[in-house]
């Protein structure tokens, strides 16, 4: 029996691309026997007229299933809504762009032995197009590093193969503001690295502007770790040590050189804003945490899926005249 890939693949603004990234699937997938398909693309509200065109490949090719948010939930949401609704043994994350090439599934999909339930590629050659993507890469990786345990060494993209009881532990989580990377890392599963080719971006810009990655590095730091608390009690801790040292500092210049000191004004109104500082940033931090758990229990949705494309069976339901002179 054939073994069903699903390959997910979130879509924003991706009418340049989409049609060429579809097509290199499928080439792929058939250069190799024991291997079914289905494609999901998850259309993230994009304003262009990407659901048109993920409607129409649907139509042209039943193993293709389009899903459409009824707004722009970002990248990790509409992975969490392919990922519900892919069902192969094996599952593959990639960009809509084609600058992770779907050719080189198969290098991800065949680590998958042994122990290794999750591959991620890893660019020997990364093509960024700014140096702000690369920054922000960097950041990501520095940050799933400290506050996730990322293992030293592992860098997380977003080309994936992962084993269905993978995605089925992290289609568990059912909070309003998932992080796949740290599910992913979260699931106790063995992940390593297949090097693979990143290609140079040939339509379009990336969808990440500097407010979706930050909000993605808020994220990134707030949903699977409480280090950030543990870190502003760190520098509290240290801030307190060194004021009171400089208090006793000043002091003892006072018993001794008495009027020849003047600890002055600006310096103290330094500290003061630099301790107000830090204490509204860690009443922010401590907000975001419990403002995510309110929105948790108020059962904050992931996603909302405004429509889906139907597959032909279905098509054909709807569209079947009934006989009615079929005796009852």
């Amino acid at each position: 029996m054939n073994k069903l890939l699903s390959y997910v693949i979130p879509c924003y603004n991706s009418t340049e691309s989409l049609t060429k990234v579809v097509d290199e699937i499928i080439e792929t997938v058939k250069t190799r026997n024991g291997y079914d398909y289905e494609i999901i693309l998850v259309n993230d509200n994009a304003p262009d007229a990407t659901w048109e065109l993920i409607e129409n490949l649907s139509a042209e090719n039943p193993n293709i299933h389009g899903v459409c948010m009824a707004h722009n939930f970002g990248q990790h949401s509409a992975l969490m809504a392919g990922f519900r609704k892919a069902k192969g043994d094996i599952v593959v994350a990639l960009d809509d762009d084609g600058q992770t090439p779907p050719s080189e599934s198969f290098k991800l999909i065949d680590r998958l032995q042994g122990n290794v339930n999750v591959v991620y590629g890893d660019y020997p050659d990364l093509k960024f197009a700014s140096k702000f993507r690369e920054f922000g890469s960097n950041v990501n990786d520095w940050m799933a590093e400290w506050l996730l345990n990322k293992p030293h060494g592992l860098y997380l993209s977003s080309f994936i193969a992962a084993r269905r009881n993978v995605i089925d532990q992290v289609v568990q989580y059912g909070g309003p503001y998932p992080y796949v990377d740290g599910l992913m890392l979260r699931s106790g599963s063995e992940i390593v690295n297949e090097p693979v080719e990143h290609r140079e971006r040939e339509f379009g810009q990336s969808g990440y502007s500097l407010k979706k990655l930050l909000e993605l590095w808020v994220n990134g730091f707030t949903a699977f770790s409480v280090k950030p608390l543990r870190a502003g009690t760190l520098i509290g801790v240290l801030i307190a040590g060194l004021g009171f040292a400089f208090g006793a500092f000043i002091f003892i210049q006072k018993l001794i050189y008495r009027d020849a000191v003047n600890a002055g004004w600006s310096s103290i109104v330094c500290i003061l804003m630099m301790l107000g500082g830090l204490i509204l940033i860690m009443l922010g931090l401590i907000g975001e945490y419990v403002g995510r758990i309110y929105l948790s229990i108020n059962s904050t949705p992931q996603y909302i899926v405004l429509k889906e494309t139907e597959s032909a069976a279905e098509q054909r339901k709807k569209t079947a005249i009934p006989n009615n002179n079929i005796p009852s």
